[in-house]
């Protein structure tokens, strides 16, 4: 399920027949039995939903590859979404990294599926099980983007969540495909693509810590622009450096020099690896790099999102670094929230002033 939220991401390159039914796997998978879903609950929480919550809606109104989601009132009064995961879910993901692991062992013995990409996909998955780490996700990312008034990040009712149940207020909105659906104007989309460029940089430069789950269903948008950001279990964090190559890839560092060029080879792909492999690599980056943030001189500042240049360049790019092993484990979910990000772009056909977002983000 979790191939199929990211291959339904290819709204570029798949035909459109592919991508509504894979889209189904954002927020419309086949959920639990209510009976179970009440059994889960109660194994976790103690109590029966109907005992903890003034009204509990026993069909879930979303549900993805981890869990679903039911809609709740609380004995207060408050609306809450609350998340309940499904039975053995950990174990489902453990065997099925254990089939992956064995399905990949030519490209292991190549250097093509280095074992620490898949160690690192075992950790953010793995991550994504446990409710009260999520929780903590969402509290930190409330408080440090709490600056962005256009942004809406639930609240976590921690006497209703566990391991495996997690209440949190409702956050209001559509997804991307009802937004299209009500046809909004060039405006608004490029209102909301702005923003949402913005919110990326600045994880990457500020929080050093970055919302990986990006497919469209954990984004709900309302009609003036405003975004709500949902599911927090995979959170990729990282060192201040690894947002150098972003800058690298504005700044061109490639054509700067030697120095600068074997910098940015060693941030990005290791010391050890070949230069003369990692400058080949360089000269097809320009045309991905060219289409994300054009040079200043350019007679048009603002990227069109809406072609498919951007995302092609960025697929024949990761194809090239799975062949000529230049792949980093420490890029995985960064590359994967990076691709999420451009599709929703893609499909929004927003129009970004990409050099004019970066400098007021990498200028706080």
């Amino acid at each position: 399920m979790k191939f199929g939220q990211i291959l339904s991401m290819q709204t570029h390159a798949l035909p459109h027949e592919a991508i509504d039914e894979l889209a189904n796997l954002q927020r419309h998978a086949p959920g639990m039995h209510p009976t179970l879903a009440r059994a889960q609950f109660k194994t976790s929480c103690g109590k029966y939903p109907e005992e903890v919550f003034r009204e509990f809606e026993e069909e879930p109104f979303a549900a993805a590859s981890l869990g679903q989601v039911h809609r709740a009132v609380t004995r207060r009064g408050e609306k809450v979404a609350v998340k309940i995961q499904y039975p053995a879910i950990r174990t489902a993901i453990e065997n099925d990294l254990k089939v992956l692991r064995s399905a990949t062992l030519l490209g292991r013995l190549s250097g093509h599926t280095p074992v620490a990409i898949l160690d690192e996909m075992r950790r953010g998955f793995l991550e994504e099980t446990d409710y009260i780490h999520e929780g903590k996700n969402i509290d930190f990312f409330r408080e440090r983007l709490k600056g962005f008034p256009y942004l809406t990040i639930p609240k976590v009712y921690w006497d209703l969540t566990t391991d495996r149940v997690l209440t949190m207020s409702f956050v209001e909105g559509a997804t991307v495909v009802e937004v299209l659906e009500g046809k909004p104007s060039p405006e608004v989309r490029d209102r909301i693509g702005c923003r949402l460029f913005e919110l990326y940089l600045f994880q990457i430069y500020h929080l050093h810590a970055l919302h990986t789950d990006p497919h469209p269903g954990n984004y709900l948008f309302q009609k003036d622009g405003r975004i709500g950001l949902v599911d927090f279990g995979c959170v990729k964090r990282f060192s201040g450096h690894v947002a150098e190559p972003n800058r690298f890839v504005v700044d061109r560092a490639w054509l700067q020099g030697k120095a600068q060029m074997e910098r940015m080879i060693a941030l990005i792909w290791g010391p050890n690896v070949p230069v003369a492999r990692a400058r080949k690599m360089l000269e097809e980056f320009e045309e991905f790099a060219n289409a994300v943030f054009p040079l200043p001189a350019a007679t048009e500042p603002v990227v069109d999102f809406g072609k498919p240049a951007l995302l092609n360049a960025l697929g024949r790019n990761l194809r090239r670094a799975v062949r000529d092993k230049l792949t980093n484990p420490q890029f995985t979910f960064i590359s994967r929230a990076e691709l999420g990000l451009y599709n929703l772009l893609h499909q929004l056909r927003a129009r970004v002033d990409t050099r004019e977002v970066w400098r007021r983000v990498a200028g706080r």
